[in-house]
Parts: C-alpha cells; structure tokens; sequence
C-alpha cells in the first residue's frame, strides 16, 4: 500500500511521522477559557491537531427516562440517561469557529467527530478539514455516505464494529466516491484494559482493508500509544485534560499535559529508531568493527614453526585475518619469524 492521505498540510502515509490528535471531548467542563487552555497545552506538548465533538443532547439522543436510556453498562456514567450526560459533555457550537481560530494559531488542525446530518453540515460550513466517525456512529451509514461525499478524509474508529460493520462503513465511503478513509483500531471501554487492547488487530486491519492504520487509545499512559506506533500506527489520538483532579466526563481517562508532551516524545523517537529494511552499517558500527575478532599471532614464532591453537588465536581487534581461516591454518607452517601481536595474513603461511 503506497496510499497517501492530506490532512490540512499534514501528509499522511506509510513514510509519514505518527499523526497526534488531542481529543478534547468534554474536558472543558463547560468552560470556553478551560477550552482554550486546552488546546494551547495540546500545541505546547507537541500534538498536530485538536480534536472536539459536535452534538447536543437532543441531537445525540432523546430526553426519555424509559430503562434502556439509562446508562447501567459498568462504564464511569452509569446512573445517569444518555441525555444527561451528553448535556453535561458537549462542546457549544458556539464555540467552535473561535476555537478554531485558537487552534490554528497555535500551528493544529482543529476538526471534531459530527454525531448526526445537521452537525455535519455546521461542520462543513466550519471548513474542517477531515472528519472523523466516533466508534459508536460506525453502523449509522447515512452520516457516513453524508460525509464520504464531501470529499475530504474520513478517520474512522472501530471501537464497538464487527468486521461486517467495517465493511459497510468502507464500502459506503467507496461508493460515495472516497477511498481517502483511516481506520483507527479502538476498544471502547473506558479505561481500556492493556490485555483488552489487542494491537494485533490493528496491523490486520490494515492488511484486510488495505487502508492506513492507527490507535484510539483509552488505556491509562503511553505505553500502548507507543508500542502502537512501533507496529505500525499513523495516527494516535488520546484525550487530553490540564488535571484529571479537576474533575469532568472524561477526566479519568485522559492524560495531563506533561505526560501528552512526553507521549509524543517518545513516538517520536520510536519513528527514528524504526528506520528502514538496510543492511548497511552506519559509519559508527564500521568502526565498531575495530573490536571484532580476528587471527594472531599469540606466541613468538620463527620461520618453520607450525601453528597450534597455542600459537595462533581469535582476538580482539579485527585488523588480522578473519577468523574462518583459523583451522585451514593449524598443523602448518610459518613462513617468517614472528612476534606475539603479529596480525596474521595468508601469505606468511606455507599450505605446501
């Protein structure tokens, strides 16, 4: 796969630096300075783009009370109904043209996750330059074929899809004419257990749909987001808060800014030490070469004496002959005198 995606001037593709998104969600805790803060931390620890949501309550869900609005699955919001919650959680619409002015002057891509039509329009009228569908939103094909169409890139979490709903998801994008899709592998728990993970799947993934791969990451840390670039990933997002003790929808789960910042100085130290297929030896490991072994002269010889692992030894340093000669030459003889230390060479040897 030799595909290359265009995020705003970002290019993504198999020879691409990691693609860092922050995830804001509801970490604003409804405050608009809190919002902003965010995003200039995110620019701060060195993330290429700030991600939000686009919902209402009444957009996402309905304000209803019957058993199955009610959140009861082991997650950190039970208790609550879906409406709730998502009134607690979204971001203003309000506020999203002047957070994305923020965001672009501190160097992000500034886009968000649209949750239903209407958002997508408001969305598009925002001019983001991709769009990314929650996992939750996989199976809601008409916002995608909706989206798909527009032509920009779509990125795509998997966190809640069976194969099947990967499939009508990429072949609706394809359909509407847009091969330009990025699945994140994802696991929507919260927080996501390490063995719970499977960064497996996500190298399958890419190799099954022969798309470009990344990593939701929900699990507590960098150690996933990490390995998840070693294996592969091209984009990384996690949510970000300034201090999960400040409380929030999303705050136990996310990462603060100093731990974000050292995330991705690790990925990308990962992204130079994975390097390319080369079997060439850089100009230090030629030197390192010096400290290889090689054949000596290990005794004082004279012209005539016959060499024995006594007398002729595998050393340190790698200046002498190389070692595979070593049993061609035992049981013959020296042609010249010799001292200890002498690198040996092929034509001090009588083979007659």
């Amino acid at each position: 796969m030799n595909r290359v995606i265009r995020i705003a001037n970002h290019e993504i593709s198999e020879a691409s630096p990691t693609y860092i998104i922050a995830e804001m969600s509801g970490n604003h805790n409804m405050d608009y300075d809190r919002a902003v803060a965010i995003i200039k931390a995110a620019a701060q620890a060195g993330a290429d783009a700030i991600k939000v949501q686009t919902y209402t309550a009444d957009t996402i869900t309905l304000d209803c009370n019957e058993p199955w609005f009610q959140i009861k699955q082991g997650t950190l919001w039970d208790g609550q109904t879906f409406h709730d919650l998502y009134a607690k959680a979204y971001t203003p619409w309000e506020w999203q043209p002047k957070l994305k002015e923020v965001a672009m002057e501190c160097g992000l891509d500034f886009f968000s996750s649209p949750f239903d039509l209407t958002s997508v329009d408001f969305l598009e009228e925002l001019d983001v330059p991709v769009y990314k569908v929650a996992s939750y939103e996989i199976t809601d094909i008409p916002m995608i074929r909706k989206i798909a169409r527009l032509g920009k890139p779509v990125i795509i979490s998997t966190g809640i899809a069976y194969p099947e709903d990967i499939e009508l998801a990429l072949a609706a994008c394809k359909e509407e004419g847009n091969e330009n899709v990025i699945l994140l592998k994802c696991c929507s728990a919260y927080p996501t257990p390490y063995e719970d993970i499977n960064l497996e799947t996500m190298v399958d993934i890419g190799k099954k749909y022969d798309v470009i791969v990344g990593l939701s990451d929900h699990t507590m840390g960098d150690a996933v987001a990490v390995a998840s670039v070693a294996m592969g990933a091209k984009v990384v997002e996690k949510h970000l808060t300034l201090r999960r003790a400040d409380g929030g929808v999303d705050s136990a789960f996310s990462m603060e800014p100093e731990e974000f910042k050292k995330m991705v100085e690790d990925i990308r130290i990962v992204e130079k030490a994975k390097g390319k297929v080369t079997y060439e030896l850089t100009e230090k490991a030629k030197g390192g070469r010096e400290f290889a072994r090689s054949l000596f002269v290990a005794k004082d010889m004279k012209a005539g004496d016959i060499f024995t692992p006594e007398n002729l030894r595998s050393v340190r340093p790698g200046c002498g002959l190389h070692p595979k000669y070593y049993e061609q030459i035992l049981g013959k003889k020296i042609k010249i005198d010799a001292k200890l230390g002498t690198p040996m060479s092929l034509d001090i040897v009588d083979f007659s």
